[in-house]
């Protein structure tokens, strides 16, 4: 049972960082559109993010984001759900789509587990890429306090 919930927690991580083109591409690509109904339209508001200072440091309000959030249910009695990032209720309409089909045991969710690992792979290169432009500026003061005493 835990590794279900962590597998679906991963997948449903990757959904809400894919990008609604990323989504939409891949939902084009399904054998056949499954048939839905919205439990709760996608619909957008506030949430308060909260920050650490460290590990064991004491809870602090950074700011509010706007979030998505959106549950349907497939025909055959499947639920899925999708939180994201903005105010693209597109996105989260098929986040929550792909989650429900991931859920079922059949040859689309399969196919689907694919195109997840596609999803995590090119997020894992985009973030590897920020990663590295940022590391490229990065500045040594040790090394230049280090280089200053031997003057």
């Amino acid at each position: 049972m835990r590794n279900d919930v962590e597998r679906r927690q991963r997948w449903m991580a990757v959904l809400a960082r894919a990008s609604c083109q990323e989504l939409e591409q891949a939902y084009s690509e399904l054998p056949n559109a499954p048939a839905y109904v919205c439990l709760r339209p996608a619909e957008s508001g506030l949430v308060l993010v909260r920050g650490q200072a460290g590990e064991a440091g004491t809870s602090f309000n950074v700011g509010e984001v706007t979030m998505t959030r959106c549950a349907l249910k497939l025909t055959d009695g499947t639920t899925g759900f999708a939180f994201i990032l903005g105010r693209d209720q597109r996105q989260a309409e098929l986040a929550a789509l792909f989650d429900a089909l991931l859920q079922r045991g059949d040859e689309t969710a399969s196919a689907t587990l694919k195109v997840i690992s596609e999803f995590e792979r090119a997020q894992s290169l985009r973030r590897d890429l920020k990663s590295r432009k940022a590391a490229s500026t990065k500045v040594d003061f040790f090394a230049m306090t280090q280089a200053r005493e031997a003057e």
